[in-house]
């Protein structure tokens, strides 16, 4: 396969991601549930609507409202990770805060306190419009009083090198918050709360996208304890986790509120955007630019170094299908969220790490191109949201003395893509539903 071609591959495989950006757009998405407010609003006959946003598309969701309802807006919050507010004009009574993501930090914290003050003092005649994108968890973060956010950051970064998914990982955050699985809700009863939602965990659940704030709690103590013991943190994390956690199974503290709790009688949660729209999105550009497109799954989940070799061998495969029909071009798709258990020492995130594994799967095969990323723009602790690579990656990087299975086996897939110019870098996209894997096959 010439230069030319696999130039062409690469930049048709970003084309098609670009495309998904702009399906899953945060302000157009919101902009379409402008009715949803106002008629909410007044039906209701509320007299104050104030908003709460967090996530890593908290700004541009609230730029929407500021536009299209700045007239009955009365107050509102945005917590978003460091770098993703923009310099648009918002409505003078919306104070913007900025925070760490995935593990959380002060500024987080003194965020929530923010959003806390503000929900004590709604009523029956105030309308929350809770505005929620990925990385919810996270950014909106106020712990259980006896845990410190040392023990909070310290969970969470254990949870994340042993390679918890998302489901989990919430699970566990539900158990020690004050703002978690459904207790949003609970402080802002008795307003009404209208949550619109960014999905960007698999399934759509509710009590998972942003660990539920507003939705009913679907796990409890137990299933947190659980977490704890499967991935053998119990030594590993602060003794007063566990401790709290002990405490919820024998019930001796109250459970995260349940389906059937009076406090989500005015509440309404509605998923305005998520993968399985992304992936349609995607599946539709593909097919304009000339492929036939096949969506592998909407739901993948694992290892991202496993899943890259499954994906390697349905594209082997296609491609052995296809080899008697010249001309013929394939795209598959999938989407989802993987997870890199970290045993290195590099720097990466599951898209690259995920990218790696299947540059080495291919090694020496033409005509197959891979595109992996984030649709945040972002991929782990680093400036890019995934990377491309084709049959010809590995060993262009050989003859330059750069050996892909050392980088994967020191999760250092970063340093390997920015060392050869394969990284992806979008900047952040202001949304987030997953991830995209884009499979090219001549």
């Amino acid at each position: 396969m010439d230069h030319e071609n696999v130039r062409e591959n690469r930049q048709t495989a970003s084309e098609v991601f670009q495309s998904v950006l702009k399906a899953v757009d945060p302000y157009a998405l919101v902009e379409q549930e402008i009715g949803r407010i106002v008629s909410t609003y007044r039906n209701g006959n509320y007299q104050r609507l104030l908003v709460i946003s967090f996530g890593k598309a908290a700004f541009e969701m609230v730029r929407a409202v500021s536009d299209f309802a700045g007239d009955i807006l009365t107050s509102g919050i945005i917590i978003t990770k460091y770098g993703h507010l923009r310099d648009e004009t918002l409505a003078s009574s919306i104070r913007c805060f900025e925070a760490a993501h995935p593990v959380p930090d002060e500024y987080g914290l003194a965020a929530t306190e923010k959003v806390i003050d503000a929900l004590r003092e709604a009523d029956e005649k105030t309308l929350v419009v809770c505005l929620i994108s990925g990385g919810g968890s996270a950014l909106l973060a106020a712990p259980l009083d006896r845990i410190t956010l040392r023990e909070k950051q310290q969970l969470t970064q254990e949870l994340l090198k042993a390679g918890a998914d998302i489901q989990e990982l919430n699970t566990v955050r539900k158990h020690i918050s004050r703002v978690k699985g459904g207790r949003l809700a609970e402080m802002a009863y008795p307003a009404g709360v209208l949550s619109l939602i960014l999905s960007d965990v698999i399934g759509d659940r509710l009590d998972v996208i942003a660990s539920g704030p507003t939705s009913p709690d679907q796990t409890t103590y137990r299933d947190a304890l659980d977490v704890i013991q499967r991935y053998k943190l119990r030594e590993k994390i602060p003794s007063i986790i566990t401790k709290i956690l002990e405490e919820g199974v024998r019930l001796e503290i109250p459970e995260t509120p349940k389906a059937g709790n009076i406090i989500f009688n005015k509440v309404e949660n509605v998923i305005i955007g998520s993968n399985i729209k992304a992936i349609g999105i995607a599946a539709a550009e593909a097919e304009r630019a000339g492929y036939q497109a096949t969506i592998l799954s909407t739901e993948l989940q694992g290892e991202a170094s496993e899943v890259a070799k499954w994906l390697a061998l349905k594209a082997q495969e296609v491609q052995r299908s296809v080899s008697r029909s010249p001309g013929k071009k394939i795209c598959l798709i999938a989407g989802g969220e993987t997870t890199v258990t970290v045993r290195g020492g590099g720097l990466g995130g599951r898209n690259m790490e995920l990218a790696l594994s299947f540059a080495i799967a291919i090694k020496g095969v033409q005509g197959v191109t891979l595109l992996s990323a984030g649709t945040d723009g972002t991929d782990g602790p680093t400036d890019a949201a995934g990377a491309i690579v084709d049959g010809m990656t590995v060993e262009n990087a050989a003859k330059a003395g750069i050996m892909a299975d050392r980088y994967l086996q020191n999760n250092d897939s970063y340093t390997f893509f920015k060392a050869i110019d394969g990284l992806f870098i979008t900047g952040p996209t202001g949304t987030n539903v997953m991830d995209i894997q884009i499979i090219l096959i001549e």
